[in-house]
């Protein structure tokens, strides 16, 4: 399983954060609380994020849009301090010339679900006891991975990589009780439309009785929903759609908004 040159390209959005670093169980985490008094306190979002880490200023802003819609949400460093550099975004030459696969090697999936386990552990500790998850690209594929042991109750996932299809949609359908949705796009190498086809055929039609949905992004690029250019409206409308059909998506499964203001949809 490797990472695509899409995983490693974007654009920095602009923006000041309001969450909080905290250490949970020795894993550092960005956290976004909803800022009312009334939000589900023993329910916790998690967003894995892809490979910029939780440090990646994009990721942030989702996080606490997040927050602003009554979820509360806590973000890992699944990258152990060790994210790619945002500096890549600068040109051809830096994206091309980073070593995806070294990079990889550090981050396997024993070291990441291992880091996983830890945090929510610490969480349980703090008395949450239900659990959702959304995954950005690299993260994503620790959105199946979960729900595979059925750890979470709602799963999302956006532009998943590192994924086997028809393999792991099918071990989904045949493991896990969380419903899933999928943000997808045009162009992309790790979750293409024939393997969002396949999707739909082991999901669709009402099959999955969880609950399944597949929201598609035409014209958008693998990474779109955290990196997108917002300069480009077809882009810009993708990010955000994502973003929207994610907190239907929460809300529908009991991951109900309490009283967050700004960005509140």
């Amino acid at each position: 399983m490797s990472l695509c040159e899409d995983c490693i390209k974007g654009v920095r959005h602009e923006g000041e954060p309001e969450g909080k670093w905290e250490t949970v169980n020795g894993i550092e985490c960005y956290v976004g609380t909803p800022s009312g008094a009334v939000f589900q306190r023993d329910s916790v979002l998690l967003y894995l994020c892809d490979a910029f880490g939780p440090q990646f200023l994009n990721a942030q802003l989702l996080i606490d849009d997040f927050a602003r819609n009554g979820i509360k949400t806590v973000a890992p460093d699944l990258l152990n301090k060790d994210p790619i550099p945002v500096d890549v975004f600068d040109s051809e030459e830096k994206w091309k010339a980073f070593d995806i696969p070294s990079w990889l090697d550090r981050h396997g999936s024993a070291v990441t679900r291992g880091i996983l386990d830890k945090i929510i552990a610490g969480l349980k500790d703090q008395g949450i006891t239900r659990f959702a998850a959304i995954g950005y690209c690299f993260g994503g594929r620790y959105v199946f991975d979960l729900a595979f042991d059925n750890i979470t109750s709602v799963s999302i996932a956006n532009h998943p990589s590192m994924l086997k299809s028809p393999d792991d949609l099918e071990k989904y359908f045949s493991t896990s009780h969380a419903p899933l949705l999928l943000n997808t796009c045009t162009i992309d190498q790790q979750f293409p439309e024939s393997a969002q086809s396949q999707a739909d055929a082991i999901f669709g039609g009402g099959k999955f009785a969880p609950g399944y949905k597949r929201e598609y992004f035409d014209g958008c690029t693998h990474g779109f929903a955290v990196r997108a250019d917002l300069s480009d409206p077809k882009l810009k409308a993708g990010k955000e759609g994502a973003f929207t059909a994610s907190v239907k998506w929460l809300n529908q499964y009991g991951f109900e908004p309490g009283s967050g203001k700004e960005g509140k949809l």
